[in-house]
């Protein structure tokens, strides 16, 4: 395999809506969408997509979201063999809602995804030893995002971290630990606690990080495009125009594209381009997964 994704799946309930309902009403709302989702499967999805070889570390509920969970990963090529059920837990789900500018709210419930345990990586450890590339977001237990990180280190394997969601009391110790710290910018707010509403604000925030220690931090910034920091070196990335249609699920789509193109040739601009036309390429579509372009649509994308 190129690239090992531990972290979450989860079943997306998308509502599009012209109106959010304030407390205590009803609407009515014009369109429902069921999906596969979960920033760990919408990484790994994206790179397989490409044409990346990608194997999965993941947990699925005891219900009858489990089976099309694993189904789905599968037919888009992604090694599921250590995709394993937790016992008596739902799956992990996210209500998403998407208004008329095509903004997202997300709510999840994480499910088995909390059950994902230092055990699951050290049963997969023949197989993750063998990875090039290690992938890890938040919506897994943090020890096991740790334990992870600890075992990737150990065994000579990049890390990826994109923590998000954004926990406040992440250990930055073993974020300087990973080769690439990707938040956007709002979880850059969190983690920092200070304001990123200009790009000189996300760079001052941006520094304090990288004062900590870390080795290379990426900040996707939506439509704002994307940042590289890097000691001293700043490097930006504009963003590509679109019309949006629904954002759901393109940092995921820029973290994984990204995740491949690093494994290709290893040019982290170039990476970070081609990343920012894919995520571009994403939003032009309805859901998470199934707006991800192929490596065939996203050439006729970037040729277009």
């Amino acid at each position: 395999m190129d690239i090992a994704v531990i972290g979450s799946n989860m079943v997306d309930l998308i509502t599009y809506t012209n109106t959010m309902p304030k407390a205590g009403e009803t609407l009515e709302a014009p369109d429902f969408a069921l999906g596969c989702g979960g920033k760990g499967a919408n990484q790994a999805v994206a790179a397989a997509k490409l044409g990346a070889k990608v194997m999965m570390v993941s947990k699925v509920g005891e219900d009858l979201f489990a089976e099309n969970t694993i189904r789905n990963l599968q037919q888009f090529g992604v090694d599921t063999q250590h995709v394993t059920v937790a016992p008596g837990t739902s799956s992990g789900v996210a209500p998403i809602f998407v208004d008329e500018q095509s903004q997202n709210r997300i709510l999840i419930i994480k499910g088995a995804n909390d059950r994902l345990t230092p055990a699951d990586i050290d049963a997969a450890a023949e197989e993750l030893k063998a990875c090039r590339l290690l992938v890890l977001q938040l919506e897994i237990p943090l020890p096991t995002v740790y334990y992870a990180i600890t075992f990737a280190r150990q065994h000579g394997i990049q890390v990826i971290l994109n923590p998000a969601p954004a926990v406040a009391g992440l250990d930055i110790d073993y974020a300087c630990q990973c080769d690439f710290f990707m938040p956007n910018e709002t979880e850059l707010e969190i983690l920092t606690g200070l304001p990123v509403s200009s790009d000189d604000e996300v760079l001052r925030a941006g520094q304090m990080l990288l004062g900590r220690g870390l080795k290379n931090l990426i900040i996707t910034l939506g439509s704002r495009g994307s940042v590289w920091m890097q000691g001293d070196e700043v490097y930006r990335v504009a963003p590509v125009p679109v019309q949006a249609v629904d954002t759901s699920g393109a940092g995921d789509a820029f973290i994984g594209c990204f995740a491949h193109f690093l494994i290709q040739h290893g040019d982290i601009p170039r990476a970070m381009q081609s990343a920012s036309a894919f995520a571009a390429c994403s939003v032009t579509g309805r859901g998470t997964q199934r707006s991800y372009p192929d490596a065939d649509a996203f050439h006729r994308f970037l040729t277009a």
